[in-house]
């Protein structure tokens, strides 16, 4: 039998958000690849191979992953959300891009799931529900420079912005910087979402105005939406309602 990819979207953490189609891949896999957590979601059986690796080593998890697949495997190469979104599907097209000729044979699916962004502005209400953008704000990849200029202009567009990879040990300052730019370009006091760890028994929702954001509050299990202009909040009894309007001026 002739092996295949399928790079799949685990979702934001409950298993009930774990779609049909993912379910049915992870079913019929030999060969199970992705970051240490994100590889763990996935129960163990027999006839199934579980590859976990550190979450810095992406094109060589997509390289085994080819390797396998043109061995005969069948592979599903997990992400946490979507697989699309900051993830693994763009590694592993990006290896077959640098590859050699034979790796664009391989049977490739791209399997969506629902992002942790998209999880957090459900559980708030709308905050999504005009224009809007995400932001990674992890300088791993891309000097933090370019990160700031992309806030700022974002802003500047009246966005509402999703943040993800906000905050971590070794990068301590990125969310207090964009913050702090974020104040320098709106200066309103528009609501700030910070939802951690949706969808799971840990999940914690906290909704403050821009002025009152602060770095701390979150975590790298913690996605921060930040509203445009128009974005408001719903007083109610609880963690208020947050929506933006599908109207603008």
């Amino acid at each position: 039998m002739s092996g295949w990819i399928a790079i799949a979207g685990l979702g934001p953490g409950d298993a009930a958000l774990v779609t049909p189609e993912v379910t049915l891949a992870l079913a019929e896999a030999t060969d199970v690849i992705g970051y240490i957590p994100y590889v763990a979601r996935v129960a163990p059986r027999a006839g199934l191979a579980l590859h976990p690796s550190d979450n810095r080593v992406e094109l060589d998890r997509a390289r085994h992953a080819i390797d396998l697949a043109l061995a005969g495997h069948r592979v599903v190469v997990v992400s946490s959300g979507d697989p699309g979104v900051f993830a693994m599907a763009a590694a592993v097209f990006e290896a077959i891009d640098h590859g050699p000729p034979a790796w664009r044979s391989v049977d490739v699916r791209v399997l969506p799931g629902i992002t942790a962004m998209l999880a957090a502005a459900a559980r708030a209400g709308a905050p999504l529900g005009h224009d809007f953008c995400a932001i990674n704000l992890s300088d791993n990849l891309k000097p933090q420079a370019l990160i700031e200029r992309r806030v700022a202009l974002a802003a500047q567009a009246d966005f509402a912005i999703a943040f993800y990879n906000p905050r971590s040990r070794a990068r301590p300052d990125g969310l207090g910087r964009a913050f702090a730019v974020l104040r320098d370009v709106c200066a309103d006091d528009r609501p700030v979402l910070f939802a951690r760890a949706v969808t799971t028994p840990e999940e914690a929702l906290r909704i403050v105005p821009l002025p009152e954001a602060r770095a701390e509050m979150a975590d790298m299990r913690t996605v921060v939406i930040v509203g445009s202009s128009t974005t408001r909040t719903i007083a109610r009894g609880g963690t208020p309602f947050l929506y933006t309007p599908r109207s603008a001026s």
